[in-house]
This record gives C-alpha cells, structure tokens and sequence, in this order.
C-alpha cells in the first residue's frame, strides 16, 4: 500500500527512464516519441495524484513521507506545470541533439520537487533537494552558450553551498532532536537548547530558499533566466518553487514556538519581495525582468509559511497561490517562447496590432502578477495577506501591500510599448532565410500555450473559492 500511495512519483520515474532510454535509440528526427511518453507519464501521475488526494490522510513508509492535502496539491501543480513547459517548448526543442535528455531531466527535476512537497523526514528532505538541483544544473548548461556555462556554474556553486548548509542544519536537528522524522522531532525539540535549534532551522531554510529563489539563495535566478533556453527558464522559476514552499511550511509546522522562526521567515519575505521588484524596476531584457519578479513573488508566497500553524487561512492561502503562480508565470513565459526575436522591453513596441492575441495573454499574465482581479493571483494574495494580518505580522502585510503596488511599474514598462502604433522591428517573411521563416511558423504550439494559460488564469480565479474549501485540511506528521 506504500508503493501505490507513491504511484504519481513512479509514474514520473518511469517517464524520465523510458523517455531517456527510447531516446538513446531513436533517430534525431523521431525524438518527438520521447516528448509523447514524458506527457504521458505526468498525465497519469495527475491522475494518480488526484485518486490519492480522495483517500484519508496519511504518512508511509515509517512516516517519512506525507500523503494530504500538501503533497497532493504539489503533485498535480507540479505535474500539470511541466506538461505547460514542455508544450510551450515544442519549437524550440524539437529536433535538437539534446531532445530526450531535456525530457528525461525536467521530469527527474520535477520528481524532485514532488518528494520536497511530501518530505516528512529531514533526509527525505536532502534528498529531494538534491534531485531538484542536480537536473537544473545541466539544464541550464543545456544551450552551451557562455551566458549559459557561466549561469550553470553560479546556480552549482550556489546550490552547493546552501546544499551544504541545509545538511549542516539536517545534522543539528539530528542531533538536539534524536531523529529525522517530523513525527519525533515535534516532541523532542520541545526540550532542546533554543540557539541549536535555531541554529539549525536558519541552514535548512538556507536550502530551501535556494530551490524557492528568495533570498539569500536568489542570486542565481535572473541570469539563469536570461541565459537558458524559454522552456527552461520557465520550469525554473516555477516548478522548484511549489516543493520548496510546501517543504518549508510542512517543516516549520512542527518548529516549537520558543524559536522566533515567524519574525525571521518574515524578514526573509520582506527582503525577497523588496529586492526583487527594486532589482525589476530597471531590467530591459524580458527574461530577465521576469526573473527578479519570481524573486519578489517568492516574498509574498512567504507570507502563509510565516505564520504555519498560526492561521486557518495558512495553508489553504499558500496552495491556491502556488496554483495561481504556477500558471500565471508560465503564462507569461509562453509569451516570450512565442515571440523569440523580441528580447526587450523596447521589441515590445506594436506587439498588440501585430499579435492581438498574445498581447492579450501578456496583459492577463503580468497584470496577475499583481494581483490584479478576476485573476486567480489576485485571490491568492488576497487570502496570504489575510493570512499574515490573522498570525499577528501586521508590518509584513503593509510591506507587501506596497510592494504590491511598486510592482505595477516594472509591469507595466514592458505592457506600455505594445499599445504604441509603430512597431519597433518588423520581420517580412518574404525577407527572412528559409529556416527563419520555419523557426517564425513554429511558434505557433507557444502561442496557444500562451492563450490557453490565461484562460486558465481567469477561469482559476472565478473558482478559487472552490479551491479554497478543498484545500482546508490541515497536514499530517
């Protein structure tokens, strides 16, 4: 019964084996079957996942890994997030000498991150970590450009440093706890000296907020974003965030409250999301602006973990804006797949007349961002802040409030130009070499990505009471 309550996790695995190993033997122009049998697999662990999420409540496998509402809503954001990046990158990764690889290491990333949103054991936790890390390493590298090798060898260096710490923090609650199961450290750090405690959640929050992007581990996040492939890029920013999140709320719900961990995730929060939009407010590259902009919504996200335990609203706020983030972020990331040549703001100018429907898609996207209704980000700040104020940490919710607000200009920056009647570049096809023109007809697959994910935006956001209710339940340990 284990090993069948682990089925959304096995499926992923097998896709990843079956797609890395289907793809070692097709030709460079049949890859496209690895593609097929990589969506599969996350189509059936949705499926598998949702079945689960209909059962009670439960921990296996000696209670170190968590079956409810936590781990089942990872799972299906996590799933349905990287079928989205693997279509909107249909263009731009069929046919490449690296296809079935890319496949077989988004779903081993992904995978990670669902073991990070049901780890329930300090060492299930490390190993979800590095599972998530080790694929986005090569990911990034992917393109073999020197953009790329130089963003691969800040996110390794980063992700080795605070993976190191992260363990430091694992053997220190190891040590003061007796244990490595969430079940047996909530009890025994009851009675364990405050600073070693609080020594050791400060390193594991350390890691996580390497895989989440905030800060202090953000550093490499915009210029992985800018140097690696659109598809990439998208999966960073989002799918390590939902298991990083939900790892870091499942872990502090059980932190004894003698340890002021409220004040510091707060802090954490407040510096994420101010340095992401200040750091925002001046990029031109489009990439690039959007990865500073995951670095402040990781802030906001951080509101509900702040307050873990603290707040009815907690958990239920955190998973609906997960789903809202994920689908906003990638909707955004659509855009940008769909419209290759335009690199910055300024290529921007005349995109509404030239792609009504993409500018469309861009508006509802970036304008989510915000928290602009009927959106369902919006309703997911909405219910983080109610969150934060409910635990107590009024000054947090007044510094999101405004940081809110600030995030509007770097927004609408880049919306502004699309709106003006003289496009800045024009691309005749008649002008444009033979594989050009091809590149420019394959956008096609990440342009209805892009219109399809912000319907879903809207249509998420007129049924986020729904979700709300359904994702009620409290975790179990």
């Amino acid at each position: 019964m284990d090993t069948l309550s682990l089925l959304p996790e096995v499926f992923v695995l097998g896709g990843a084996i079956v797609a890395l190993l289907a793809g070692s033997f097709l030709p460079r122009n049949r890859q496209v079957a690895t593609r097929w049998i990589a969506i599969w697999a996350l189509m059936a662990s949705v499926v598998a996942a949702a079945a689960g999420m209909m059962q009670p409540s439960t921990t296996i496998f000696e209670a170190s890994f968590a079956v409810d509402i936590g781990s089942g809503f990872g799972r299906i954001i996590i799933a349905l997030a990287t079928i989205f990046v693997i279509v909107l990158g249909i263009e731009e990764l069929s046919g490449t000498r690296r296809e079935s690889e890319t496949y077989a290491l988004l779903l081993l990333a992904a995978l990670g991150a669902m073991l990070l949103s049901g780890a329930n054991d300090l060492l299930i936790l490390v190993t979800g970590y590095l599972l998530t890390s080790i694929p986005l390493y090569a990911l990034i590298g992917m393109s073999r450009s020197p953009h790329a090798a130089e963003a691969a060898m800040k996110t390794y260096l980063l992700g080795a440093l605070l993976g190191i710490m992260m363990m430091l923090g694992v053997t220190v609650l190891f040590g003061v706890g007796g244990g490595t199961s969430y079940r047996q450290l909530g009890p025994a750090l009851l009675g364990a000296p405050a600073a070693a405690v609080a020594v050791g959640v400060v390193a594991v929050l350390g890691g996580l907020m390497f895989k989440a992007g905030g800060v202090p581990g953000h550093f490499w996040i915009p210029d992985a974003t800018q140097a690696a492939g659109t598809a990439v890029a998208a999966f960073l920013t989002t799918i390590p965030k939902v298991g990083a999140l939900i790892a870091a709320y499942r872990l502090l719900d059980i932190i004894p409250a003698s340890i002021d961990w409220p004040l510091l995730v707060g802090l954490l929060a407040a510096a994420s999301m101010t340095l992401g939009n200040l750091a925002a407010f001046w990029q031109d590259d489009v990439r690039r602006l959007l990865g500073w902009s995951t670095v402040s919504q990781v802030g906001y996200l951080l509101l509900p973990v702040a307050v873990a335990g603290r707040s009815d609203l907690a958990l239920p706020s955190l998973l609906l804006y997960l789903a809202g983030y994920a689908a906003t972020n990638l909707t955004a990331f659509a855009v940008v797949a769909a419209l290759p040549t335009r690199r910055a703001i300024t290529d921007y100018r005349g995109a509404a007349s030239s792609h009504p429907w993409l500018a469309g898609a861009l508006v509802v996207s970036l304008l989510g961002l915000v928290g602009t209704p009927p959106t369902i980000v919006f309703v997911g700040k909405l219910t983080t802040l109610a969150a934060a104020w409910d635990g107590g940490l009024v000054w947090l919710v007044v510094i999101a409030v405004i940081n809110s607000v600030a995030s509007l200009f770097y927004y609408l920056r880049w919306l502004a130009p699309m709106f003006f009647h003289t496009p800045a570049l024009s691309y005749p096809t008649a002008t444009l070499s033979p594989v050009a023109a091809a590149a420019r007809a394959r956008r096609r697959w990440a342009a209805h990505s892009a219109i399809t994910g912000a319907v879903f935006v809207l249509v998420l956001g007129v049924v986020a009471g729904g979700i709300l209710s359904i994702a009620g339940s409290p975790l179990v340990h």
